[in-house]
């Protein structure tokens, strides 16, 4: 009977300090949204990205996990210089290969004279 007395007790205390902390904190009105964290160090604008750049780039959290936005900017900006990079190198593999080309056809000798060749 003690124990049960007990819990009855400890119940309405609960009950108490619960009611009175909804019932009294609420002066002041609802808590006020917290301002969502921001990509702090973007991607550079003035110049190309670096290894560097992508190791140190950190997502702030949001509510489930990453803001999808800042994520979504730092993807489309490292896809597109990825293949402004690409292009790059096949350009200058097919100028490579254009001039190895030219320095392995044989060159006519042109020093010899007509008359000298027979």
């Amino acid at each position: 009977m003690v124990m049960f007395l007990f819990l009855v007790i400890a119940l309405a205390v609960v009950v108490a300090a619960v009611t009175l902390a909804v019932v009294g904190g609420g002066e002041s009105g609802p808590l006020p949204d917290a301002a969502p964290e921001r990509l702090h160090d973007p991607l550079p604008d003035d110049r190309p990205v670096g290894r560097e750049d992508v190791e140190s780039l950190r997502f702030p959290l949001a509510v489930r996990g990453y803001r999808m936005s800042d994520v979504d900017d730092a993807l489309g900006r490292l896809g597109a210089e990825l293949a402004e990079r690409d292009a790059r190198i096949a350009g200058l593999e097919s100028a490579l290969a254009g001039a190895r080309a030219a320095a392995e056809r044989p060159t006519p000798d042109t020093s010899r004279h007509p008359e000298d060749q027979q």
